[in-house]
C-alpha cells in the first residue's frame, strides 16, 4: 500500500509552547484517518501545516513522496475550521468562484460535485439561507472542486444534528470507496468516528501518543466481563482463586476481566457462593472514547 502522507518530527512553536511537538505519522492510500485530540491538543495546527496554511517551525511533511512541494497542492482538498462561504451568493455561484480560483473555466464539474454532497436541489439557494449541515456539505464541496486525491477535514460534523452527521458519514464513505479519495478527519464525536475511520492518530498536548489501525483498536478494546459492586478487592481475590489473573481494576466499584466471555455466568455463580455482593456481571467492549480517555486522561466535549 502506497504512502500518501508522511510527516517527520513536524513541529510548530508559538512563543515557548510547542503546539505540535515532533509529530511523525503516515497515512496510506485509501485510509480514512481519524485524528483524535482534546481542544488545544494541536489537531487544527497540524492540519494547517500539512495543508500549507501554516509554516512548520521544524520537521517536514510530504505528500506522494514530494516533500513540502507546492506541486502537490492541487491534489489536496482542505476544510479547516469554518468553510469560507459567500453568504450573498448561491451554492452554485460559490462553486463557480472556487473553480475560477483554481483556474477551472469549465464549470461542468459542478453538477457532479453537488450530487456528491447531496446539494443538487439547493444549487440556486443563497448560502445565507442554508442550514448548518448544508453549509458544512458546501464547504466539503468546495474542497472537492479540483477532484483532489486527499481530503483534509477539521471537525466537519461538529455541532450537527444526527441526520446531518449520518449524511456526511455516508458521503465520506462513498468518496473513499467509489472515488478512491484518501481522507483525514478530526472529530470530537468519537462514536461516529469509530464507524468511519480505518486508522487513528491520538494527539495529546501536541504529541502523537499513538497511531493504530481500526483492527488494532478492536484488539486493544477487546470484549471483557464487567463486574460492578461495592468491594472490588474481594472480587479480585476471588478471580485469582478461579485462575483469572488478567483483569483491570477501573475504580473501587468496577473491574474488567479479560477472559472467555461465556464464563460470565460461572463467575457470577462463584461470587454468589463466596458471599461476595455485586451489582452486575455482564459482557462489555471498551469503545473508542473510553480508550481515548485512558490514553490522554480525558475528553473535551463541545
Amino acid at each position: 500500500m502506497s504512502t500518501v502522507l508522511q510527516t517527520k518530527s513536524l513541529t510548530k512553536v508559538y512563543g515557548n509552547t510547542a503546539v505540535v511537538d515532533h509529530v511523525t505519522m503516515h497515512m496510506d492510500k485509501g485510509d480514512i484517518y481519524g485524528l483524535i485530540g482534546k481542544n488545544g491538543a494541536g489537531k487544527t495546527t497540524f492540519m494547517k501545516m500539512i495543508c500549507g496554511i501554516s509554516t512548520p517551525t521544524s520537521g517536514s511533511y510530504s505528500f506522494f513522496d514530494e516533500e513540502n512541494n507546492k506541486k502537490t497542492v492541487s491534489r489536496i482538498g482542505c476544510l479547516i475550521e469554518n468553510p469560507a462561504l459567500y453568504p450573498g451568493m448561491t451554492v452554485e455561484d460559490n462553486l463557480k468562484f472556487y473553480n475560477k480560483l483554481l483556474g477551472i473555466t469549465d464549470h461542468s464539474n459542478i453538477d457532479d460535485i453537488l450530487e456528491m454532497v447531496d446539494l443538487t436541489d439547493a444549487r440556486k439557494k443563497k448560502t445565507r439561507k442554508l442550514s448548518l449541515g448544508m453549509k458544512q456539505r458546501l464547504g466539503i464541496a468546495i474542497a472537492l472542486v479540483g477532484y483532489p486525491d486527499v481530503l483534509i477535514l477539521d471537525e466537519p460534523i461538529n455541532g450537527l444534528d444526527p441526520t446531518n452527521i449520518v449524511a456526511i458519514r455516508n458521503m465520506l464513505l462513498k468518496l473513499s470507496r467509489e472515488r478512491g479519495v484518501t481522507i483525514m478527519i478530526s472529530s470530537h464525536i468519537l462514536g461516529e468516528l469509530q464507524r468511519l475511520a480505518t486508522k487513528y492518530g491520538i494527539i495529546n498536548n501536541g504529541v502523537l501518543v499513538e497511531e493504530l489501525t481500526h483492527e488494532e483498536l478492536l484488539e486493544k478494546t477487546r470484549q471483557a466481563i464487567s463486574i460492578e459492586g461495592p468491594d472490588m478487592k474481594t472480587v479480585t481475590v476471588a478471580l485469582e482463586e478461579m485462575g483469572l489473573f488478567e483483569y483491570k481494576v477501573i475504580d473501587d466499584n468496577h473491574v474488567l476481566v479479560y477472559c472467555d466471555t461465556s464464563l460470565s455466568g460461572k463467575i457470577n455463580a462463584a461470587l454468589v457462593t463466596k458471599g461476595i455482593a455485586v451489582n452486575s456481571v455482564g459482557v462489555t467492549r471498551q469503545d473508542l472514547e473510553a480508550y481515548f480517555v485512558e490514553k490522554t486522561g480525558g475528553l473535551d466535549h463541545e
